[in-house]
C-alpha cells in the first residue's frame, strides 16, 4: 500500500496542475480515496462525506471520481454484478482478490505478473497496454461465518 499522504499530495498536486480548486469537500473525497484498503464505490465515499458536508450531493462524487480517472488518479474497477470500485491508493493496474460473499477486495503482490505479461507478448504479438486480473472467491471471514452457520 502506498503511503496515503503521499497520494493525497500526488492527487492534489495533479488536480492544481488542471486548474481544478481544493474545495473541502473534494479534500475529503480525496483523503476517502487514498487511505482507501477497501476500493470503496461512490456511494460509500458519499456515505463517508455527507455527515461532514450535509449538503454535499451524490452526483458531486461521482464528478470528482470521474475527473480523478480522467486524470489517471483513480483505478476504476468495474463487475457486472455490483456497483463500481474505485482504487485512489493504487491507481494503475493491478490484480485484485474479490471476495464474491462479502464482496471485500484486497490488493495482493504478485511479482509473476511482470512474466505472465512477458509471456502473452511473446505468445501473442500484443503490445500490452492495460491488464486486469481478478481472483473470486470466499474471504477467510466469510469462510468462518459459513461454518458457524
Amino acid at each position: 500500500m502506498t503511503d496515503p499522504e503521499i497520494r493525497l499530495r500526488s492527487m492534489v498536486q495533479a488536480l492544481r496542475e488542471n486548474q481544478y480548486r481544493i474545495t473541502p469537500q473534494r479534500l475529503a473525497i480525496l483523503k476517502i480515496l487514498a487511505e482507501s484498503k477497501g476500493h470503496p464505490s461512490v456511494e460509500s465515499i458519499y456515505a463517508r462525506v455527507k455527515p461532514n458536508f450535509p449538503t454535499t450531493s451524490l452526483a458531486t462524487i461521482y464528478k470528482n471520481v470521474a475527473v480523478l480517472k480522467d486524470l489517471n488518479q483513480v483505478l476504476e474497477l468495474g463487475f457486472s454484478d455490483d456497483s463500481n470500485r474505485y482504487d485512489g491508493n493504487k491507481p494503475y493496474d493491478h490484480p485484485h482478490v474479490v471476495c464474491t460473499i462479502c464482496k471485500k477486495i484486497l490488493d495482493p503482490d504478485i511479482a509473476a505478473l511482470e512474466d505472465m505479461t512477458q509471456e502473452l507478448v511473446r505468445l501473442t504479438g500484443f503490445s500490452i497496454t492495460r491488464h486486469r486480473l481478478d481472483f473470486f472467491g470466499i474471504c477467510p471471514e466469510c469462510r468462518e461465518k459459513a461454518k458457524r452457520q
